[in-house]
């Protein structure tokens, strides 16, 4: 159970730390929060609700992911280096995968609603 409370806590301050100093995870974090509600109300069906919400968290997550490989790649290699260039490049393109997917969820429920 410790452990448990510990992994918590670690993410929690991982949590507080990107959203004190990170700009694109306030930006995500500010989309969560409206998002919900409006999942809430935009899903036609539980799973369409939850989908919405999950689609806004794994773009966090992305979002998460790819700060702290850029956070470490700057301290192994503060100055500039075309592979690390490229890392950062991948991790990127990795959060903008999971922003389109978002993107897709939200669109396909949109036009269910509507349709």
């Amino acid at each position: 159970m410790n452990a448990l409370v510990l992994a918590f806590l670690n993410s929690w301050r991982g949590l507080r730390h990107g959203a004190r100093t990170e700009r694109a995870v306030r930006q995500e974090l500010v989309l969560l929060v409206v998002g919900v509600p409006v999942a809430l109300l935009l899903g036609a069906t539980l799973w369409v609700r939850v989908a919405l919400m999950v689609s806004l968290l794994l773009m966090l997550a992305a979002e998460f992911l790819n700060t702290a490989v850029e956070k470490l790649c700057d301290h192994v290699h503060p100055s500039h280096h075309p592979m690390i260039g490229r890392v950062k490049d991948l991790a990127s393109a990795g959060t903008f995968m999971a922003q389109v997917a978002a993107l897709l969820v939200w669109v396909a429920a949109l036009v269910e609603r509507l349709g």
